[in-house]
C-alpha cells in the first residue's frame, strides 16, 4: 500500500509539473522580439496606397487615396529623421493617383504607374531633392497597371507584377543612365497584385500578394548578376499550414541590418503582424506586432537602420500615424 501511495503521489507530482511547465512554455512561446514607438504623425491628409522612398536621412511620402470619390493625392512630404518633423515639398506633377510604385537610385527618387480614378497609368517621374523638382522620364514600357511592386538594386530600378483588369507577373528594368526600360525574365510562380519586395545586399526578394481570389504563398529571390539568364530562385514558401502565417496582400516590406521584414496587410481581415526573414537560413521569425491599429495599404521606409510604418487603412478608417520599429529591443508597452 505504501508503494502504491508513493507511486500515485509521484505521478500526481509529475502531472502538476507538466501542467505548470506547459503553461510557462505557452507564455514563452508568445514572447516576441521588437518594440514599436509612436512617432511624429504624417502631416498630410490621412490616406492609403501612398508611395515612399528614402534619400539620405530624409524619407519622402506622397500620392494615395482617402476613400472619398475623386480624392486622389499628388502632394509630397519629407520626413527629417534628425529633426523628426515633416515638411511639404514640391507636388508630384503627374495626375493624382493611388497604388503607384517608387524607388530611389543615387540620390534621386522615382515614382510612376498607379490609378487615377479612371484608368491605370504608365507615366514616370524623377525627383531631385537638391532642387526640389520633378522631371518626367520615359513612360514605363510594360502595360499600364496599378498595385505593382518595385525596388532598386545594383544601380537599376525594377517594376513588376500588378493589375489592370487581370494580374501580371512580368518584370522590367529601368536604367537611369540612359532613361531606358527593358523587359527581363518574368517572376517565377503565379501572377499577382499587391505584393511586396525588399532588398538585402545585392539581391531582392518578392512575394505575397493575391490573384484569382487567393493569396500567393511562393517567395522568390532576384539576383541581377544572373541576367540575361533567369534571375529568380524559389525560396521557402510563405505557408500558413505549419509554422508560418505570412501570406497576405496589401502589406509593406523593408530591410534592417541585413534582414527582411513583411508587416501589416490583409488576409481575410486586416493584420498587425510582422515577420522577419533571414536570407542566410531562409527562415522566418515572428516579431512583435505593430502596436498601432491593424491596417493594409500602408507605407514603410528605413533610415539609419530604423524602420517606420505610416498611413494605411482599416475598412473605412484611414490613418496618418507614424510608428518606429526597433527590431532588437524588448517590447515596452509604455513608450
Amino acid at each position: 500500500m505504501k508503494n502504491l501511495k508513493t507511486a500515485i503521489y509521484f505521478s500526481i507530482s509529475l502531472f502538476s509539473i507538466f501542467i505548470l511547465s506547459s503553461c510557462e512554455n505557452d507564455g514563452d512561446s508568445d514572447d516576441t522580439v521588437g518594440n514599436w514607438v509612436e512617432s511624429s504623425d504624417f502631416e498630410g491628409d490621412k490616406r492609403s496606397n501612398a508611395v515612399s522612398f528614402v534619400i539620405g536621412q530624409i524619407a519622402y511620402v506622397g500620392t494615395g487615396y482617402n476613400g472619398t470619390e475623386d480624392e486622389y493625392y499628388n502632394d509630397f512630404w519629407a520626413y527629417d529623421y534628425n529633426l523628426q518633423f515633416w515638411r511639404r515639398v514640391a507636388d508630384f506633377p503627374g495626375a493624382p493617383r493611388t497604388a503607384a510604385v517608387a524607388f530611389s537610385i543615387d540620390g534621386i527618387g522615382y515614382v510612376g504607374t498607379g490609378y487615377d480614378g479612371d484608368d491605370e497609368l504608365t507615366d514616370f517621374y524623377s525627383y531631385d531633392p537638391d532642387t526640389d523638382s520633378w522631371t518626367q522620364i520615359s513612360d514605363f514600357a510594360g502595360e499600364k497597371r496599378r498595385d505593382a511592386t518595385a525596388f532598386a538594386v545594383a544601380g537599376n530600378g525594377y517594376v513588376g507584377t500588378g493589375y489592370d483588369g487581370s494580374s501580371f507577373k512580368d518584370f522590367w528594368q529601368y536604367d537611369p543612365s540612359n532613361d531606358h526600360w527593358e523587359q527581363i525574365p518574368s517572376l517565377g510562380g503565379g501572377k499577382r497584385r499587391r505584393s511586396i519586395s525588399f532588398v538585402i545586399g545585392d539581391k531582392a526578394y518578392v512575394g505575397t500578394g493575391d490573384d484569382n481570389g487567393a493569396y500567393e504563398f511562393d517567395f522568390w529571390e532576384f539576383d541581377p548578376s544572373l541576367l540575361p539568364d533567369f534571375p529568380w530562385t524559389k525560396k521557402l514558401d510563405l505557408d500558413d499550414d505549419d509554422d508560418y502565417s505570412i501570406a497576405r496582400s496589401e502589406a509593406v516590406a523593408f530591410t534592417v541590418d541585413g534582414l527582411g521584414y513583411v508587416a501589416t496587410g490583409s488576409n481575410s481581415s486586416n493584420l498587425s503582424s510582422i515577420w522577419e526573414y533571414n536570407p542566410g537560413s531562409d527562415v522566418w521569425t515572428e516579431m512583435t506586432a505593430l502596436e498601432g491599429a491593424s491596417r493594409s495599404d500602408a507605407v514603410a521606409f528605413v533610415i539609419n537602420n530604423e524602420a517606420f510604418i505610416a498611413t494605411g487603412k482599416n475598412g473605412a478608417t484611414y490613418f496618418d500615424d507614424l510608428w518606429r520599429f526597433q527590431p532588437l529591443a524588448e517590447l515596452d508597452e509604455d513608450d
